[in-house]
């Protein structure tokens, strides 16, 4: 199978529910921040070595979730094929709660603002969580529209995950260098 097909040589794409849209289009920037946000998830991932299993699986389970985000962005609502697909449910809002309670525990207490940095790893997670919050105001200007033709649960549920996800990408951030054995670096103005 080959992975060219030419039919974007004009600044279309096809939807997951076989629509043809503009590559500019506000629904292709949402989803195309989901997938750029999974791939430097697992620059995340591969940064921690191998060291870390538990971590990586939590990244691992988030990529899997953000595909659900994608696919649910590249299909049109009203498509037959929405239906079929796999959605964000309020247990995975949940499970990344959790899992910022169980680093935040083993953190010291925060003390004042800090920059991106320390660990390539908590580099890494740091940008995650500029992405996904770029990811998130993409979604948003989507989730009005959706939500006149009835299906604004579905995408309610994506909001609030990626909403609790930067936040979790933060308390990753500061996680990383925890395990690192280095400090936040502490704003100073």
């Amino acid at each position: 199978m080959k992975i060219y097909t030419g039919g974007g040589d004009r600044g279309k794409t096809s939807l997951f529910s076989g629509e043809r849209i503009a590559k500019s289009h506000d629904r292709v920037e949402a989803y195309g921040d989901i997938d750029e946000l999974c791939s430097i998830l697992g620059a995340v991932a591969a940064s921690l070595g191998g060291k870390y299993p538990k971590v990586e699986a939590e990244i691992h389970r988030i990529q899997s979730d953000l595909m659900k985000v994608g696919a649910l962005l590249s299909t049109s609502p009203d498509a037959p094929a929405f239906a079929e697909l796999e959605k964000i449910e309020e247990s995975s809002v949940r499970t990344l709660e959790a899992n910022m309670d169980r680093m935040d525990a083993d953190l010291p207490p925060l003390r004042g603002f800090i920059l991106p940095g320390g660990d390539m790893s908590a580099a890494w997670a740091h940008i995650a969580r500029t992405v996904c919050r770029r990811a998130e105001r993409h979604v948003i200007a989507l989730v009005d529209s959706f939500a006149d033709r009835g299906h604004g649960s579905d995408y309610w549920k994506v909001l609030a995950y990626m909403n609790r996800l930067s936040d979790y990408l933060f308390v990753l951030a500061r996680y990383c260098n925890h395990l690192s054995d280095r400090s936040d670096i502490l704003w100073k103005p």
